[in-house]
């Protein structure tokens, strides 16, 4: 049986690719949908927190957020209560791209679901579930271990 990563990071590449084609012409990458998501849910969110939020490392965040900042999509402000802190904030342009942003992630789940019954889709959603909130515990328990205690 060929490894489920295997099929995981298949659809992920993909995904990615159908992105970056439909964000040509445009300042955003494929790379940078889930910060302009998650900042517009929670905006004023700590870069930390972020990076966690995405499962993405605090160099990579600080690297996508310093681009979309120099483009006009985020703001950050250091925290009033503690100056080594920066919170993030989505600015109008972000809220601007959020809806083409969501047709763009609608369009490409129709397209890969179009051919899976609904009673398939709820199965493999509930088992996909499962998969990720398992790799999202090693993620938690990964990051609570000392040094050279990784699991």
């Amino acid at each position: 049986m060929a490894s489920t990563m295997r099929y995981i990071n298949m659809v992920s590449r993909c995904c990615a690719m159908y992105r970056a084609q439909r964000l040509e012409g445009t300042e955003l990458g494929a790379c940078h949908i889930p910060y302009i998501l998650t900042l517009c849910r929670n905006p004023g969110v700590t870069q930390e927190t972020l990076g966690k939020m995405v499962y993405i490392n605090k160099s990579n965040v600080t690297r996508a957020l310093s681009y979309l900042e120099q483009h006009g999509y985020v703001q950050r402000t250091q925290s009033e209560t503690d100056k080594r802190v920066l919170l993030v904030y989505p600015t109008e342009k972000a809220l601007e791209t959020l809806p083409s942003i969501r047709s763009i992630l609608k369009d490409w789940n129709e397209y890969i679901t179009e051919d899976i019954s609904e009673e398939e889709m709820c199965a493999f959603m509930s088992v996909l579930e499962k998969i990720a909130k398992k790799a999202a515990d090693y993620g938690e328990l990964s990051e609570t271990a000392g040094e050279g205690e990784r699991l």
